[in-house]
């Protein structure tokens, strides 16, 4: 398990496994969110199988699964919610992470700097200079 925090209060991951759950909440995670649809992982990993794995360790558990390449408003729209009722740091994680810090970026639209949105996920690896002219769309309103 790879976590990469983007902020003090969200992190973003690869795929992790329902075996990691004890140790993200060690860490001092309060939510997993999942960013993971279904049909692209084996059924160990699919949805209810994680979120049970969560309640167990004492984790709060959202899924909101972004389908690559058609990222919804509504999946921004959850993002933003759970982040915002979270009872402290929260662990999205999807295939890779990018997905999970694409949904973040637009959730945090005109609430941070444009360069922080694709900054902050960049030292992870995640380029996400392509949404740079939604972002700065978003930030004006």
């Amino acid at each position: 398990m790879e976590i990469r925090p983007l902020t003090e209060t969200y992190a973003v991951a690869p795929q992790i496994d329902p075996e990691d759950m004890a140790a993200i909440k060690a860490a001092g995670y309060a939510m997993v969110i999942d960013n993971r649809p279904d049909g692209e992982i084996p059924p160990s990993h699919h949805t209810d199988v994680m979120a049970e794995a969560a309640r167990a360790a004492g984790l709060t558990f959202v899924a909101n699964p972004v389908i690559g390449g058609m990222l919804t408003q509504d999946n921004v729209t959850a993002q933003a919610k759970a982040v915002a009722s979270a009872a402290g740091p929260v662990l999205a994680y999807c295939a890779s992470g990018n997905r999970s810090s694409v949904v973040w970026a637009l959730a945090h639209a005109g609430k941070l700097p444009v360069d922080d949105l694709i900054g902050l996920p960049a030292r992870h690896g995640y380029s996400l200079d392509w949404l740079r002219p939604q972002l700065e769309a978003l930030a004006k309103g």
